[in-house]
């Protein structure tokens, strides 16, 4: 288990529109000891952290239906109490529109990469 300063498990929102990449990404954050919550687009990551205790950390992607990555962060950076969560980009877009993340990694992302990145920004 992977625990703060207080002895919380740390957390992570993986916001992903792909079954089988959030599953995958999920299983293996959850194998080195995060808790992991999910949700399929950015709309439904703003409504869960609007109603659930706030994730150390929320990994995302960029292409999504519904609302896509860069509109979730654009809000994220405008609601002062979700705000200053660091954000993880993992997304297989090349697109030349920019994004501000605390790390952006390609997909398929290399995996101990992704854990070291996570674990940075998580402590």
């Amino acid at each position: 288990m992977v625990e703060n300063s207080g002895g919380a498990k740390l957390s992570i929102l993986i916001v992903e529109d792909d079954p089988d990449a959030l599953e995958a990404l999920g299983d293996l954050l959850e194998s080195h000891g995060y808790a992991v919550a999910s949700a399929h687009h950015g709309a439904e990551a703003l409504e869960l952290l609007g109603r659930s205790p706030l994730p150390n950390l929320i990994v995302l992607d960029l292409l999504m239906p519904t609302m896509d990555g860069w509109e979730f962060r654009r809000r994220q950076k405008l609601d002062p109490r979700i705000a200053k969560i660091p954000v993880v980009v993992v997304s297989a877009s090349s697109a030349a529109k920019p994004i501000d993340a605390d790390s952006i990694l390609r997909k398929p992302v290399d995996i101990d990469r992704l854990l070291e990145t996570v674990a940075r920004h998580c402590g």
